[in-house]
């Protein structure tokens, strides 16, 4: 199109080509990625299944078990978005991402060893599944394929988790756990969360030594859009809330809900078969037998989430 003796090119095509293509990855790099939610899970499942019986078992009143559990979401609205925002915008020459999954597989081997990983589960969820977008270099099939990957995994850490949690033997493995001061149901905890850590580390660091991040030129940002000392983070947030379409706002609402049910099923439900349904007390034979056919449950369960979680590709 000629304008004031000036020809320009109207064709949205020729702008697209201005921009670099996103590199997107072989699927064997996706599948390595997605394989850390495993041993992250692993570790997450032992806790749902075994650490409401036990925190009672310690002398702690059944009512306030469920404040420990607080702990992680709470944690979860500062850490999620202050992560997110720095991983976006960091331009460590190891990557965007990995400086943060591999911080937090650290972080979560010190915490899983003390029994308080959720506090740092959500430090290396938004990085593993914004790398997995990367990976997935902007093609919609490749991310929802990433997706399901990442949730089949997720599915697997569980199975393995609770298969860890029903299993009365397990502190076998690691004789050395059995002590005076930790009888056997501690001594099976505690070897559940040293299987826990290597699956973690393991899982991590083949991801992150094999699979590579492609070069990223970040735009810095306008000296007065952001004050020193403040995180804006939370600012975009919510700016960005305003804008949402109403059907995400729905979305939002529906995942809401689903976790509010969700949750404390998960969190009550081995409690619940040693106390309601095997008629034991904390501490007793029948209220360990009772935990133990609960995490067989939520096993059970796991393995039904890890086959949908590859169909929903298929039936979409």
């Amino acid at each position: 199109m000629e304008v004031g003796g000036e020809v320009k090119n109207n064709d949205p095509s020729s702008f697209q080509l201005q921009q670099p293509l996103p590199l997107v990855e072989p699927m064997r790099k996706i599948i390595l990625v997605a394989a850390i939610a495993a041993g992250v899970q692993f570790g997450w499942a032992i806790q749902l299944a075994l650490l409401t019986p036990y925190v009672q078992l310690l002398g702690i009143p059944h009512a306030w078990a469920a404040f420990i559990w607080l702990c992680g979401p709470i944690s979860g609205l500062l850490v999620q978005p202050i992560v997110s925002y720095y991983s976006d915008h960091c331009t460590s020459q190891f990557g965007r991402r990995r400086p943060f999954i591999a911080a937090g597989a650290g972080l979560v081997a010190v915490t899983v060893f003390l029994i308080v990983s959720l506090l740092i589960w959500d430090m290396r969820r938004g990085p593993c599944r914004a790398f997995l977008a990367d990976l997935s270099g902007g093609n919609a099939r490749k991310t929802s394929t990433a997706n399901a990957l990442f949730s089949f995994f997720m599915a697997v850490g569980n199975v393995l988790g609770y298969a860890a949690g029903s299993y009365t033997h397990l502190y076998k493995v690691f004789p050395f756990s059995e002590t005076k001061a930790c009888d056997l149901y501690c001594a099976n905890l505690k070897s559940c969360f040293f299987i826990s850590i290597a699956l973690l580390l393991t899982t991590t660091v083949l991801a992150l030594t094999i699979v590579r991040e492609t070069a990223t030129v970040v735009a810095p940002e306008q000296p007065s859009t952001v004050k020193k000392g403040k995180i804006p983070v939370f600012g975009e947030l919510f700016g960005a809330l305003k804008n949402l379409p109403r059907t995400m706002w729905i979305l939002m609402l529906v995942t809401s809900l689903n976790w509010v049910a969700w949750f404390p099923f998960l969190l009550f439900d081995t409690d619940w078969m040693g106390k309601e349904v095997y008629g034991g007390n904390v501490g007793t034979k029948l209220y360990d037998q009772g935990v133990r056919a609960g995490a067989l449950g939520l096993m059970i369960n796991s393995i039904v989430l890890g086959f949908a979680s590859l169909g929903v590709q298929f039936l979409a």
